[in-house]
């Protein structure tokens, strides 16, 4: 060590000695960490993730020492991606991302990690200069992301994956957080809000470390960054393992770099996290030659790209408060303004330097005179308090509230009110933001927005950076440009309304086409139909869609990474959908579904076809019975209307589903975990497609075994099994009739009767001639029963009803309104059906035998069955010649018979 920080480390050591009654260990060891980091031979810049002080300190320092090499924190297989942010709009998030894995746990999938960049950060800035200026090497030193997994416990992953705010503009991914000061010491980060007087984290941070290093040179900003990280280092106890990995695969990596090419390590620049900077492990420093053995990469393929991110997208992402990244940008832009600097920028244009370039300046204890000197106060302070406090008026006015001149008096003044309350030299954001909610909020929120939301707005708002056109992925260019003859900007963030009339502008059907395949790949409100639809044997005409491709510019960009065409990745997924371990018949089905509808591939449809085929003979369970009916039924029907013959693997699918439900029929109707509704598409499947199966070689016997053999408890599943009987010709109309009114008239089964009315209703779907049987039934129940006992039992009948069948009361009170009269004044004079007594036909003047005269003539054939049937007929002797018949009815009715001859010549 050396005796630069001998005043320094005398002065920490005498105030813990007076407090704790020994010299503290922490005290002195964050002063020998100072020491050590600024003497190592590689200048190390030690930064603050989207810290403005961070960026005005780089840029400062970029200007004056104009570096050859810049080793910057960052996982070094995302080099490629730098190169393509000189094409988005900050903030961005370079992004791995892994959706198939091979070397972790298949549950981890997908894997996903990002790294957001703002214009105010040091890094970017970093960025900015290599690529901008000629003969500068930008070098990422940091952990590829593969390792990003390998070393990261699975609780700390769960950590690290905070789910986003705004449309989840970084979803789940792991967040590289590049330069993350925060004390890991619960105490201790409490004991510095409450008596610095703050709400959170992010207010004590700018109070006390953004604004006072905004305006310090460099060496007090990298003492002080070191000194911060070293606390905080030294104050966590545990999950260090991982950070000095990461310190061990950076010098490492920094060693070998130059080794390589020689570089004079003068000329070099190290930026990474002020906990990095402080780092005790053994391979710290280019002196040092401690090996450490870097592990191979998995297998696993990481796709990487950039996708949009924003303000509140990185506060969500790494626990800040909201508004804090506003906060700093708004910082960032007033330290440029105040110290007259040039910032470094992707644009294409020769970098701009300062005309002088200092040499390097000997090393100097700040850190003593920074700790007991108060800031100074700055003109520049005062005078943007006192635009934010006419601005925030001017807007407020704009949303409603009632403000004057008076107003914005009140809030500057108040702001410096509650500064001083907080012992602060100067207002701060925070404080602004305050005192306008105390002069301007009123009861009630006029607007949309309340005044907190506004300061936000006047400090920046929420922004939102975008990829371009040039850096993203093939798929998502494709997709851009196929939809090009919308004529609408998809770079917007705002929805748009698209107009499609198909009929009449025949060549928008692939921009329907690849719109219909979006609305499947992208969230719902990305691709959004409100006119048109698409399915099995429909065709739109004209078609309206809002889309806001370019909010959810993310999820397009994921896309990319899965295939070179939308089309592709669309029949990846339908692939993997059936391949999967939780794939099922239904799901095969709906798989071919999709092909045929979205794709036109009857090649896919097929093959997908068979593996549903498959999956329906390994199940075990019904419970997706229904869909599985529902949609064999509507590709059966398209096929019909489409195709000449049916798909082979439909006729299999029928025959392998007629004997699988005919296998688990019984087990189904006892059941108790399966539902009345999966046993009725059971047998709607097994009635249904009946006489298909039996042409294709299945056994009706087997149907008829199995029904009998069925013996359920649930009312509902017994008036299944009841209307499986009666479609089969085992129970008659009558018996069946006979056995709900003897219900009916029982007192103990009426609490139990709805349930019967359930499975009655969805019995309409296998035996449709039930129909007028179950609305029979339902009138009588409310005809005869009483209202003591019908007005208790009409909720539960309702509920029944809209829980079990509600596809299936519609075709109920279509049945009921073809029943009953069509009038009230009908109803007075209506007779039910069903209570009509039938009429005895009348008797025919004919022989007192009802046998055929035909059958009288010629006895030989009836009398040789008869015989084998083990009787012995008798016929009757002729009673009347031919033609007497006619002659007793002239006899009976002369009076037509002579008006016919008179009109005769």
């Amino acid at each position: 060590m050396t005796e630069l920080f001998t005043e320094l480390r005398d002065q920490l050591a005498a105030a813990a000695a007076e407090f704790g009654g020994t010299p503290g260990e922490i005290l002195a060891g964050i002063v020998d960490d100072v020491d050590r980091a600024l003497g190592e031979e590689l200048e190390i810049f030690p930064v603050c993730h989207h810290s403005p002080a961070s960026g005005l300190a780089m840029v400062r320092r970029l200007h004056e020492k104009r570096p050859a090499v810049i080793y910057l924190e960052l996982c070094e297989d995302m080099r490629p991606l730098v190169d393509e942010l000189r094409n988005c709009l900050l903030p961005v998030a370079l992004q791995a991302f892994a959706s198939e894995v091979d070397g972790f746990d298949a549950d981890q999938a997908p894997l996903s990690v990002v790294a957001p960049m703002t214009r105010a950060s040091a890094e970017y800035q970093a960025i900015a200069y290599a690529l901008e200026t000629p003969d500068v090497e930008l070098v990422l030193v940091d952990r590829s992301t593969d390792h990003v997994f390998q070393w990261a416990p699975r609780e700390e992953e769960e950590e690290h994956a905070r789910p986003t705010e705004d449309g989840a503009l970084h979803g789940e991914a792991v967040g590289i957080e590049i330069g993350d000061l925060r004390p890991r010491f619960a105490e201790l980060e409490q004991y510095l809000l409450h008596h610095g007087k703050v709400r959170h984290w992010s207010e004590w941070w700018d109070q006390y470390v953004e604004q006072p290093l905004a305006t310090a040179d460099y060496d007090t900003y990298r003492q002080v960054m070191v000194m911060i990280g070293s606390l905080f280092r030294r104050l966590r106890r545990s999950g260090l393992e991982v950070d000095e990995d990461r310190e061990r695969y950076m010098w490492t990596r920094m060693r070998e770099h130059l080794a390589a090419t020689g570089t004079d390590p003068a000329r070099c620049l190290y930026v990474c996290g002020a906990a990095h900077a402080a780092s005790r492990v053994e391979q710290f420093g280019l002196a040092s030659d401690a090996p450490f053995e870097i592990s191979p990469r998995t297998a696993t393929k990481w796709h990487y790209g950039l996708i949009p991110s924003s303000h509140s997208a990185i506060e969500a992402q790494f626990g800040l408060a909201g508004g804090a990244v506003s906060i700093a940008a708004a910082t960032w832009s007033k330290g440029l303004r105040r110290g007259k600097l040039q910032p470094f920028e992707l644009s294409g244009k020769p970098t701009k330097f300062n005309k002088t370039v200092p040499g390097p300046a000997p090393v100097a204890d700040r850190l003593s005179g920074f700790l007991s000197r108060p800031p100074a106060l700055d003109p520049v302070d005062e005078a943007e308090l006192l635009e934010w406090s006419v601005d925030i008026v001017r807007l407020a006015r704009r949303n409603g509230y009632l403000a004057s001149t008076a107003d914005a008096i009140a809030i500057y003044e108040t702001s410096i009110l509650l500064a001083g309350m907080r012992n602060r030299a100067r207002p701060t954001p925070y404080d602004f933001q305050d005192a306008a909610i105390t002069c301007l909020e009123k009861d009630k929120v006029p607007g949309r927005r309340d005044m907190a939301r506004l300061c936000e707005i006047l400090l920046g708002g929420d922004r939102v950076g975008q990829v371009g056109y040039a850096a993203l992925p093939p798929l998502a260019r494709d997709v851009l440009d196929r939809l090009e003859p919308l004529g609408l900007d998809m770079s917007k963030r705002t929805v748009q309304r698209a107009l499609l009339d198909l009929r009449a502008e025949p060549a928008l059907r692939p921009c329907s086409d690849l719109l219909w395949l979006l609305r499947r790949l992208l969230p719902d409100d990305a691709v959004r139909p409100i006119m048109g639809s698409r399915a099995l044997g429909e065709q739109s005409i004209q078609e309206s869609w809002d889309l806001g491709i370019g909010k959810y510019q993310r999820s397009l960009v994921e896309l990319g990474y899965e295939g070179v065409s939308i089309e592709q990745v669309f029949e990846q997924r339908l692939r993997s959908a059936v391949a999967g371990p939780n794939a099922t018949a239904a799901v095969g089905l709906a798989a071919v579904e999709d092909a045929l509808l979205y794709l036109g591939s009857t090649r896919l449809a097929d093959e997908l076809g068979s593996r549903a085929v498959d999956l329906l003979a390994v199940e075990r369970t019904v419970d997706d019975a229904p869909t599985v009916l529902r949609r064999i039924r509507r590709l059966l029907n398209h096929f019909r209307a489409t195709q000449p013959e049916l798909p082979q693997w439909c006729a299999k699918f029928v025959t392998a589903g007629y004997a699988h439900y005919c296998t688990l029929l019984p087990t189904a109707f006892t059941d108790d975990d399966t539902g009345a509704e999966q046993v009725a598409a059971m047998l709607g499947f097994l009635f249904g497609m009946e006489n298909l199966a039996l042409s294709l070689g299945c056994d009706h016997t087997q149907l008829e075994l199995a029904v009998r053999q069925s013996h359920p408890e649930s009312p509902a599943k017994v008036a299944l099994l009841w209307a499986a009987h009666f479609q089969l010709g085992l129970l008659p109309l009558a018996d069946l009739r006979a056995r709900c009114d003897t219900m009916l008239a029982n007192p103990l089964v009426l609490p139990t009767f709805p349930q019967y009315i359930s499975g009655f209703v969805q019995a309409i779907d296998p035996a449709p001639a039930l129909k007028p049987f179950v609305v029979e039934v339902l009138s009588k129940a409310f005809g005869t029963l009483p209202d003591r006992v019908l007005l208790p039992w009409l909720p539960t009948l309702i509920t029944t009803l809209r829980t079990h069948s509600p596809a299936l009361v519609p075709t109920l009170i279509t049945e009921a309104a073809r029943t009953f009269p069509p009038t009230p004044a009908a109803l007075d004079s209506w007779t039910p059906p069903w209570s009509r007594t039938p009429t005895p036909a009348p008797a025919t003047p004919t022989a007192p035998t009802n046998t055929n005269p035909l059958l009288v003539a010629h006895p030989t054939t009836c009398t040789a069955l008869a015989t084998l049937l083990g009787h012995a007929p008798t016929w009757p002797e002729p009673t009347q010649p031919a033609g007497s018949a006619a002659a007793t009815l002239l006899e009976l009715h002369p009076t037509t018979a002579h008006a016919l001859a008179q009109t005769l010549p």
